[in-house]
């Protein structure tokens, strides 16, 4: 299974993290697929948290599981939310276009 999760950079007791998409079975800080984005817990607010949204987009509409982590990160960039909101409006759009052809037969 393919799955998007922290990878470890930077010095001793200052850590970096990359956001990558990796195979669940290959280590932490070990072979990946992609960088998609990165994550520094020790900087300002408006540095602290890098994401390509639509790479993110892309990997989890492929099938990518983001682990614990990097869900409550997605969370907090407001990620989640937009995902979830796009594909709730088509679903009700293709529900609308749907009903008009039950009512025609």
């Amino acid at each position: 299974m393919v799955r998007i999760r922290l990878r470890r950079v930077g010095r001793k007791k200052a850590p970096a993290y990359r956001i990558v998409v990796a195979d669940s079975k290959s280590p932490r800080d070990g072979k990946f697929i992609e960088i998609i984005g990165q994550y520094a817990p020790r900087q300002s607010d408006d540095q602290k948290l890098t994401i390509d949204l639509d790479r993110v987009n892309y990997w989890m509409n492929v099938g990518a599981q983001p682990s614990d982590t990097v869900r409550s990160l997605l969370r907090r960039a407001g990620v989640l939310k937009a995902r979830h909101e796009t594909r709730l409006a088509q679903k009700l759009q293709n529900a609308a276009v749907a009903l008009p052809e039950k009512s025609a037969e």
